[in-house]
């Protein structure tokens, strides 16, 4: 599939989400996270991992291969608290979670990056079990990790290296 085909499809995925939302009045299960790992490999340069690394999703060849897990959260209203992102794998051998945040269009707008030895420190010391068990709330992730990419200005060049 050409990069146009590709871009064209995740372009009608998001229309077709959203209006599923707006529609039934609830998410398209799995599209999300769909939609996310196209955009944090496309706006970060990543490269996709192959099927067989179980918790990686992208590899990022600019910093040593360094191996990456996609999260993503799309949310509907920011006056909400308690926003929750799925669980951490932490038995598979990733070295960092990339979060995209999206907006209600499915579109991207911010991307934070946490580093594996961060995350397993909050979850050793956290009283809450969810948290043991790697399940985070996306402002805890927010403070625990930092922006790499914004809508506003694009990538952050002191945090993140690659350039498209």
């Amino acid at each position: 599939m050409s990069v146009y085909a590709e871009e064209k499809l995740i372009g009608q995925a998001r229309l077709l989400a959203a209006e599923y939302r707006r529609t039934m009045g609830k998410p398209l299960p799995g599209i999300s996270s769909e939609i996310a790992l196209h955009d944090a490999i496309r706006l970060l340069s990543l490269t996709p991992a192959d099927g067989s690394a179980g918790g990686i999703d992208a590899i990022d060849p600019e910093r040593g291969n360094k191996s990456v897990q996609i999260k993503s959260r799309t949310i509907f209203d920011e006056t909400k608290s308690g926003q929750r992102i799925g669980q951490l794998n932490v038995d598979q051998s990733w070295d960092s979670v990339l979060l995209v945040l999206m907006d209600e269009e499915y579109e991207p707008y911010e991307i934070y990056e946490a580093e594996r030895g961060e995350l397993l420190e909050y979850m050793q010391k956290s009283s809450s079990g969810r948290a043991r068990r790697g399940a985070l709330s996306v402002a805890r992730f927010k403070i625990i990790g930092h922006l790499v990419w914004a809508r506003d200005g694009g990538l952050e060049p002191e945090l993140w290296n690659n350039q498209a």
